[in-house]
């Protein structure tokens, strides 16, 4: 049972940094009448995602984290390390680029290279949330096969 919830908790966050990253965001820029606009809601939603991202995270870490798990299997240990590494880049973006970000658009500075770094760092955060379900959901599938 607890190796189910933890699937569906890593397939929540890796599926809201998808649809968020991947379709939600580019439909913005695509539909929005002026980039500023979009890159205004999209800035909200990236937040939303932090804060989503943070709660999945620290669930699956406290999940994991159970002393009465005494031999926590590589899968699970692996995860564990890809969950960590997610959780503080969802938190450098949001506390250390997001505001750079803001400051670049609003006094002219360097945009394309904070959007870019946030965005860089979007995607290993993806790329961390998959590996965390990915480890899971092997953990899942050797518990059911024995």
């Amino acid at each position: 049972m607890k190796q189910r919830f933890n699937v569906m908790v890593a397939a929540l966050w890796w599926g809201s940094l998808t649809g968020l990253g991947f379709v939600v965001v580019p439909m913005l820029f695509a539909n929005l009448g002026t980039p500023a606009v979009a890159g205004a809601m999209a800035a909200r939603l990236f937040t939303a995602q932090t804060w989503l991202s943070t709660g999945c995270a620290m669930l699956l870490l406290l999940v994991l984290n159970k002393k009465d798990d005494a031999a926590l299997t590589q899968q699970a240990q692996a995860a564990m390390k890809f969950i960590v590494a997610g959780l503080l880049l969802a938190l450098l973006v949001e506390f250390g680029i997001a505001p750079r970000i803001v400051s670049a658009r609003a006094e002219g500075g360097n945009l394309k290279l904070w959007h870019g770094l946030g965005t860089a760092l979007y995607v290993v955060q993806w790329l961390c949330a998959g590996l965390a379900l990915w480890r899971l959901a092997a953990v899942l599938q050797r518990d059911a096969a024995t």
